[in-house]
């Protein structure tokens, strides 16, 4: 099988995992090249040419000029550059993995997704946790869920000022509840407040669905722990899921569903007697609670090996550009919130 021979542009944080990954790949024998990196910093570009032994260039514009013979290419550089960063290499025919945010303006997306378009190129916007083992799980005990509550809470650092925290962290969360609600959003209410940047970095947002369904969002990149968490709540169940654990439990009240209230009390009443003496029963002892078994994998290799098999495929990747593009025009509409309820309080 011929091998996809990719580039890298941007060798940062993300950039640097990028290489990694595909590094990886190649050493365990998919079919594919890491072929060049590119990055406008000299000291980081030689540092990730001479570690993976590659050609480093500048721009984008000599990387296409050196006649590489490239099929693809991930775009790690920041949000505001993805756009000018993006559209020479569609348009030079190179298949394309977009970091989140697909772009910095819906604009600037519906460019890209109509140069793919034209171009017949794969367009794959990088929203990694898609690929998490635990939501992919998840979505197996998906039936009609009405009411999501998800945290996402970072410690902060100086990684990607560029965009505030709905850009940058909670954009994840909009895009997978967007994947499992099958319905337009209604209302959007939210409330932010810049910390420690210039920018949102705090942020909790309200969602309602034409279909019912409510979401709830907290991100902050301001905060003293850790969270990546989303619970989901449908007829009978109730589902908790941990991204950085991997971990999925879910909780099932089918035994009381179809059942009057005295026949609830009663229940309840039966579970709530102790076994002994001075020992006591736990109301809800009669629920059905497991945890799912969840197959281990990093979400970041998962999703460049889903965009690798598009590319060899040629079909649309799991998160196309379109996708993409959703989730940038909802977070860009809860920042039109935020600077609402900003200037009607004064803040």
């Amino acid at each position: 099988m011929a091998r996809t021979r990719v580039a890298v542009i941007g060798a940062g944080a993300f950039g640097r995992n990028h290489l990694r990954v595909y590094r990886e790949l190649e050493l365990a024998g998919t079919p594919v090249e890491l072929a060049a990196v590119v990055d406008p910093s000299a000291e980081v570009r030689e540092a990730a040419s001479a570690q993976y032994g590659v050609p480093g260039f500048e721009t984008v514009e000599e990387l296409l000029a050196s006649g590489l013979g490239l099929d693809a290419a991930s775009v790690c550089v920041p949000t505001v550059f993805h756009a000018a960063a993006a559209a020479p290499l569609l348009a030079a025919g190179l298949d394309l993995l977009v970091e989140k945010p697909l772009a910095a303006t819906v604009e600037q997306a519906d460019e890209l997704i109509a140069l793919a378009a034209k171009h017949g190129r794969v367009l794959q916007t990088g929203h990694l946790e898609r690929f998490n083992p635990a939501v992919t799980s998840a979505r197996a005990h998906l039936h009609r869920p009405m009411f999501f509550e998800a945290h996402r809470l970072s410690i902060f650092t100086a990684r990607s000022l560029d965009v505030d925290v709905v850009l940058d962290l909670m954009i994840h969360d909009l895009d997978i509840v967007l994947s499992l609600v099958d319905s337009p959003v209604r209302e959007v209410r939210a409330v932010g407040l810049p910390v420690l940047s210039r920018t949102v970095d705090i942020a909790n947002v309200r969602l309602e669905f034409e279909n019912g369904c409510v979401a709830n969002f907290t991100a902050s990149r301001v905060s003293t722990e850790r969270v990546r968490k989303l619970r989901f709540f449908q007829p009978h169940q109730y589902l908790s899921l941990d991204f950085a654990r991997q971990d999925l439990l879910l909780i099932d009240v089918t035994a009381m569903a179809g059942l009057d209230q005295a026949a609830v009390a009663a229940l309840i009443e039966k579970h709530s007697k102790p076994e002994a003496p001075g020992e006591p029963k736990h109301p809800t002892a009669g629920l059905n609670m497991s945890k799912i078994t969840v197959p281990p994998g990093e979400p970041l290799r998962l999703e460049m090996e889903s965009f690798l098999e598009s590319v060899r495929m040629r079909r649309t990747p799991v998160v196309d550009g379109v996708a993409g593009r959703r989730a940038l025009a909802l977070a860009l509409e809860i920042n039109a919130a935020i600077a609402e309820h900003t200037k009607r309080t004064g803040l």
